[in-house]
């Protein structure tokens, strides 16, 4: 039994020291990558650049404008340098070329989107057919009756909201059909 004991011993002694010695190589070689000794030179990064100190005075003179001199000097170089504002996509692929968001911008621009959804919104109610009005409304906005007089009475007022356009302009055509003044927002 102590035979074994001994050979498990060596055995995880070999296992362990294999272990420690891949362990420091890696962070050696890790290390290496990441930091540079005293002997090695740092790997450039885009602070450490040597740059043209007409450049750096440049950026010095633009770091300690204020935003609405920055503002300035923006509109002042595009008018200058002949630069055009160009709208960017917010939610544009990765994988999506410029080109193509260039070509679908000028598309937009041509064809504004039509609305689809209106408010309906009764502008003002003849006296005269007051009461034809509120039982409209009374049906059409699942009101009591109290509640129908209180909405009509308190115009101009929104019926209801973001309803499709050939409903919205069905419910314009009965209540002015009854003698309200709708409006389409």
């Amino acid at each position: 039994m102590l035979r074994f004991s001994s050979s498990l011993l060596t055995r995880t002694t070999a296992i362990s020291t294999r272990q420690t010695a891949r362990t420091s190589v890696s962070a050696t070689a890790f290390a290496r990558r990441c930091y540079a000794t005293e002997g090695e030179q740092p790997l450039p990064t885009p602070g450490n650049a040597t740059v043209d100190p007409k450049i750096a005075n440049i950026v010095d003179q633009i770091e300690s404008l204020t935003l609405l001199q920055t503002s300035e000097l923006v509109s002042q170089l595009k008018t200058r340098l002949n630069i055009q504002d160009i709208a960017m996509p917010v939610g544009m692929p990765m994988g999506m070329p410029a080109g193509g968001a260039a070509a679908a911008a000028p598309a937009e621009e041509e064809k504004p989107a039509e609305k689809t959804e209106f408010n309906v919104k009764i502008e003002k109610v003849d006296a005269s057919a007051k009461a034809k009005v509120i039982r409209e409304v009374k049906n059409l906005a699942g009101l009591s009756l109290v509640d129908a007089k209180k909405f009509v009475e308190s115009v101009p007022k929104v019926l209801k909201e973001t309803v499709p356009k050939e409903e919205a302009e069905k419910l314009k055509k009965a209540l002015e059909a009854l003698g309200a003044t709708v409006q389409l927002e």
